[in-house]
């Protein structure tokens, strides 16, 4: 009886899994953001300064532009943040490092195409930075875990048609 030998396409594993990591750690601190805010509403006022003469600042009122807590750092921004950063980048990535991981094994093959796992890799990530910038903008829809404009949902589309056609050809 001969022993079969297989190689396998780790390096998407890895990537995707590292990818988990850094981006668990980014929603984490959203989350822990976004939660001391809810304890303590003045923290934004408190980091980056105000104009209201009553509240103490690190910075002292001096920076023009970040003092509207409704802003980039608003408490609705750093809450959206967080549910998008953990569902779509923590939560999407590690269920794409098991599917990587355990498809090959279990089909004993590597994947039907490694440049569309790489396609599938980037696009994801883009869509991620994407999301962070838009959000941060302000620009967002007002749908509960869906808040992605239009371009960004093509964009999950094209990455989630990718991943189908890798996947079901290594099928």
């Amino acid at each position: 009886m001969e022993t079969q030998k297989f190689s396998y396409d780790n390096s998407i594993v890895r990537a995707f899994l590292y990818a988990t990591i850094v981006f668990g750690l980014i929603g984490f601190t959203f989350g822990l953001t976004a939660a001391l805010m809810l304890f303590y509403p003045e923290l934004p006022e408190f980091l980056f300064g105000t104009d209201d003469t009553t509240i103490k600042s690190l910075a002292s009122g001096n920076i023009q532009g970040l003092i509207n807590t409704h802003g980039a750092f608003g408490f609705g921004r750093i809450r959206m943040l967080h549910t998008n950063t953990v569902i779509f980048a923590f939560v999407c990535n590690i269920v794409y490092t098991g599917i990587y991981y355990s498809l090959q094994r279990l089909l004993k093959t590597r994947m039907y195409s490694d440049t569309l796992s790489w396609l599938h890799f980037w696009t994801w990530q883009f869509m991620i930075v994407a999301t962070f910038v838009t959000f941060f903008m302000g620009i967002n829809t007002s749908k509960e875990y869906a808040e992605h404009e239009w371009p960004i949902d093509i964009l999950i589309t094209v990455s989630w048609v990718v991943f189908g056609i890798n996947m079901f050809g290594t099928i």
